[in-house]
């Protein structure tokens, strides 16, 4: 119960990784705010956890939308102690050089995966700074270390979120507010299975540059995520951890 009678908000967690970062704080004893684009009420039925899951929908990329998440966060619960900033388009993305990417594409996956992070996070720091604590947790890409082809909007944007992890954390620190990453690794959810979006061909490649040779599954993240956000990580801050299964070093 490292999380007990702690609030967190975490948005995309109507499925996938959010999702299973959401069931596990609960496990961990915090109060959950399960945010998503897409209605999260259904996902959250299926938790059992009544009072102390609020399904919220929210585009993380309006500025309007965000606060009225934060404020019903606010009414229902009185505090924000966590923000894990997991939304981002990244699964449904086809892959496609770079010339040929629109410019509206390029807007909206910067919007969604950097704006989105930047608007969550400012609209939870008063909160947190009132409270004199708060933990935020964003989610970057291994990619950003050794390049992908066919996926700049997608780099870029994690790449931005690396960046803006380490300063955030040096303009919080004062605040008593801890900014970490994780970058995982290619991670099956379960859109990404049912898409059928990638060969087993690549499927082995993916493996074969692990130090360990095996999937990677939204399980594997999320102790992860739990201790970046917990007690236990109090004296950590602008750390950006690879849970990748040694695909890079750095």
């Amino acid at each position: 119960m490292r999380l007990k009678n702690q609030v967190a908000i975490v948005t995309g967690a109507g499925a996938g990784l959010g999702f299973a970062i959401a069931q596990r704080y609960l496990a961990e004893g915090a109060r959950v705010v399960l945010a998503d684009i897409r209605d999260p009420r259904a996902a959250a039925a299926t938790l059992a956890a009544d009072e102390r899951v609020l399904p919220v929908v929210v585009d993380v990329a309006d500025e309007v939308s965000v606060a009225g998440m934060v404020a019903a966060t606010l009414q229902r619960f009185g505090q924000i102690d966590i923000l894990v900033n997991n939304a981002a388009i990244s699964s449904t993305l086809p892959l496609q050089p770079f010339d040929n990417i629109q410019v509206a594409d390029w807007r909206r996956v910067m919007d969604v995966n950097v704006m989105g992070a930047f608007l969550c996070s400012r609209s939870v720091v008063g909160q947190m700074r009132r409270q004199k604590r708060g933990r935020i947790l964003n989610f970057t890409s291994g990619t950003v270390y050794r390049g992908s082809a066919f996926n700049l909007h997608y780099v870029s944007s994690k790449g931005a979120i690396l960046s803006l992890t380490r300063s955030l954390a040096t303009e919080l620190g004062g605040d008593n507010i801890l900014v970490n990453a994780i970058s995982p690794g290619f991670t099956l959810t379960q859109g990404m299975v049912d898409n059928a979006s990638y060969s087993p061909e690549f499927l082995k490649m993916v493996v074969a540059s692990r130090a360990l040779k095996r999937e990677e599954h939204a399980g594997d993240i999320v102790g992860t995520a739990v201790f970046l956000v917990s007690d236990d990580a109090s004296f950590i801050t602008g750390q950006i951890i690879s849970v990748d299964g040694g695909a890079t070093f750095h």
